[in-house]
């Protein structure tokens, strides 16, 4: 993925000022800031939800969009979600959505009603959705909210065996305490990225 030049204003309020990023197969790069920096901003125009005022974003491959709240409907059930957002990726099975829930631990849910889960487990179908299609590219806003530990470490270890498969991985945060497991952490700060030390070397 390539952005060059992203401006986005809310009526007279600069949100982003020329962000650039070059997003590489096999990475795993986080951008953090404050709340209010304008990440959600950001990635909403990464995965072409928002329009954004000035600059170019260039996809390579099938993207995946995990947004920080889940749009799900709570009627439906786990497989009835996975059964539309198979239908839509026009992809013929569920095999890869059923590795995804295997590796986060909530295959026994498959026929509960996405309104009677919890926001840990609801998050993890949040997840499976933007996974199930194998992207090339994966943008997730916040993915880890809601999971305890062992769901946390059970996400990191999904997230290092795609970047092994060569996934690009974008995870946005407005905490850096896992600059650790990342291979380049940018600061989004007055509208701009910025370079952070700590990532993994």
């Amino acid at each position: 993925m390539e952005v060059t030049g992203v401006h986005h204003a809310y009526g007279r309020r600069q949100v982003l000022r020329g962000v650039d990023l070059r997003l590489q197969p096999g990475t795993l790069v986080g951008i953090v800031g404050e709340n209010g920096a304008g990440k959600t901003t950001l990635l909403r125009i990464l995965c072409g939800e928002l329009r954004p005022d000035a600059g170019l974003i260039r996809h390579h491959g099938r993207f995946g969009y995990c947004p920080q709240q889940a749009v799900l409907n709570d009627a439906f059930t786990v497989r009835q979600h996975l059964e539309l957002f198979r239908t839509a990726y026009g992809i013929p099975d569920l095999t890869r959505a059923q590795e995804v829930m295997e590796t986060l631990g909530f295959t026994e849910y498959a026929d509960e009603r996405t309104g009677v889960l919890s926001g840990g487990t609801r998050q993890k179908l949040n997840l499976t959705l933007a996974l199930m299609h194998n992207p090339q590219t994966l943008l997730l806003d916040e993915p880890y909210q809601g999971f305890d530990w062992e769901t946390y470490l059970r996400f990191w270890d999904l997230a290092q065996r795609l970047r092994s498969a060569g996934t690009a991985i974008l995870v946005v945060s407005h905490l850096a305490h896992d600059s650790d497991r990342l291979d380049q952490v940018l600061g989004l700060s007055a509208g701009t990225l910025q370079e952070r030390t700590g990532a993994a070397t």
